[in-house]
């Protein structure tokens, strides 16, 4: 069953990630997805503080991945793969090539196929973009969808802007997130 949250502002979605954050305990795959501008990487900001990652969460377009350490909620030390699959999966395929093959060729040349197959017990992977994929990656996951409303989307100048309400709908996929609720810590 999926949960819909209202977002009014950016320091709420930074409460938001670090209060997913807290339900963590490691082994778990989340999809992050939402059009650009939507909030992402200020949910990712939000999710590494409640992680006690102390290095800045960017977002990871031009590395395609980040490896930070931290700390789950109970101490025990956690690691947080943050990856960016805009551009993994392209179109870009040549003819009579399978997309979902050549989407874990590329995985795999970055060492992410078997990370996202069955995560480190200390190991989140937090993958922005990921929904395209979703299937072929992670039977078990929590996909996190943020989408702004019409009329909170632009500035006078029609650019996105970091104002505004976000929509943000959890769902959880798989027995391992079956109970998932955001005020209690899962059991893995």
């Amino acid at each position: 069953m999926s949960i819909t949250i209202q977002v009014p502002t950016s320091d709420a979605m930074h409460a938001l990630g670090r209060k997913v954050a807290a339900t963590m305990r490691g082994g778990e795959v989340i999809l992050l997805s939402g059009p650009l501008g939507a909030g992402k990487t200020t949910f990712a900001q939000g999710f590494g503080q409640g992680l006690n990652i102390h290095e800045p969460i960017v977002s990871p377009t031009f590395t395609i991945a980040r490896e930070l350490n931290g700390q789950f909620a109970d101490g025990t030390p956690a690691h947080l793969i943050h990856v960016d699959a805009y551009r993994l999966g392209s179109n870009n395929y040549a003819p009579g090539q399978a997309s979902i093959d050549r989407l874990l060729d590329e995985l795999e040349s970055i060492g992410l196929d078997e990370e996202l197959e069955d995560p480190d017990q200390h190991t989140i992977i937090l993958m922005e973009w990921g929904e395209q994929m979703a299937a072929a990656l992670a039977d078990e996951r929590l996909e996190i969808h943020i989408d702004r409303p019409n009329n909170t989307s632009t500035t006078d100048s029609d650019e996105p802007s970091a104002d505004g309400e976000r929509i943000v709908t959890i769902t959880p996929v798989g027995a391992r997130y079956a109970h998932y609720n955001l005020k209690e810590p899962h059991n893995a």
